[in-house]
């Protein structure tokens, strides 16, 4: 038996809470931003977050809102994400305090800086990984806009690293789900894609 939902009939609030309890788990974009006169600059995660494209490499971001982070990507035209690693979890909630416009998170929760390479966004130190981002587009839907940038560096630390690529359990990403809900990496299963030469029909499924 199942339970038929109407988003049209259910409060906005509800079906919120009902996507973000079942689109899950969601990667976490850490986003610094800076104002254009080069103000503070600005930190805060961003659950709706996934990569648009590859050539040219293009990542978004969804602010529910106009939050600062939109803001002073419209303004400014620049962002890095930050991956959002697991022994800066509480750090990384902190960050999505609603400080008054204008205070900067990073000073507010005590959180190191360095500079970027391509971009005047400054990066979280401490984030094992990180992507600089020009502004590419826009598009807005409803109360909710997703932010297009274009990826013109990336960073990786060389301790997350295994035979030359990102190695997920050294990565250790946060994810969001649902209500006050966080998720870390737990089992992780490797299969190969099958090529249709190789292909002999589908598996019994059993797990044996």
């Amino acid at each position: 038996m199942r339970i038929e939902i109407d988003p049209r009939t259910t409060s906005r609030n509800d079906f919120y809470r009902l996507l973000t309890a079942t689109v899950v788990p969601r990667p976490i974009a850490w986003v610094s931003t800076i104002a254009a006169d080069g103000g503070a600059a600005n930190l805060a995660p961003h659950s709706f977050f996934t990569i648009s494209a590859v050539s040219p490499p293009i990542v978004q971001f969804t602010s529910v809102g106009r939050k600062d982070s939109l803001l002073n990507v419209e303004a400014s035209g620049e962002f890095v994400v930050n991956l959002a690693p697991e022994g800066l979890f509480e750090q990384i909630n902190e960050t999505a305090t609603d400080f008054p416009h204008g205070v900067s998170e990073f000073e507010e929760v005590g959180i190191a800086t360095e500079p970027s390479r391509c971009v005047k966004p400054p990066r979280v130190a401490a984030s094992p990984v990180a992507l600089e981002c020009r502004l590419h587009s826009t598009l807005r839907f409803g109360d909710s806009t997703v932010v297009f940038g274009q990826v013109v560096h990336a960073v990786v630390a060389e301790d997350v690293m295994t035979d030359g690529h990102p190695d997920i359990r050294k990565l250790r990403p946060l994810s969001r789900l649902g209500r006050d809900e966080w998720g870390t990496v737990g089992e992780v299963r490797e299969i190969s894609r099958i090529r249709y030469a190789d292909w002999e029909g589908p598996s019994s499924g059993s797990g044996d």
